[in-house]
């Protein structure tokens, strides 16, 4: 069967007993059609990038399943129609990476973000400028 990731956002005046609650009712329908969720967690609420229906936070939660693509359409369906649900997103992807997800680690855990060199905050254009100031 496919692999799939989820992310929902639940409204941010659910208690976290009841966000959590929309975990498994969700978890329920994947299995009564046929799926079966590896994991889950819950992300706890966090700020929204811009505001959705009047909400300013949100409740986030992240499955991890393997279910056929029909069950994955019904979850999503009932999800849609369901009123604490804001939003939905589903990938399928090739393999379900081990461990907790990258919401979920530590800062220290996830890595360096890179060299990023002497270019300096604007990339070439700092080298210019110094450029012309040594040539002053």
């Amino acid at each position: 069967m496919p692999l799939y990731e989820h992310v929902l956002i639940a409204r941010q005046d659910l208690s976290n007993t009841q966000a959590e609650g929309l975990i498994e009712h969700f978890s329920t329908v994947l299995a009564d059609n046929g799926g079966k969720v590896i994991e889950n967690e819950y992300w706890g609420v966090r700020t929204l990038a811009y505001k959705i229906n009047k909400n300013r936070k949100g409740h986030y939660a992240y499955l991890r399943t393997d279910a056929p693509s029909a069950a994955v359409q019904e979850m999503e369906r009932l999800a849609r129609l369901h009123d604490d649900v804001m939003r939905v997103m589903t990938v399928r992807v090739d393999e379900h990476e081990e461990g907790p997800s990258v919401q979920m680690q530590k800062r220290d855990e996830r890595g360096d973000r890179g060299d990023r060199g002497d270019r300096g905050d604007r990339g070439d254009r700092g080298g210019e400028r110094r450029e012309r100031r040594e040539r002053s």
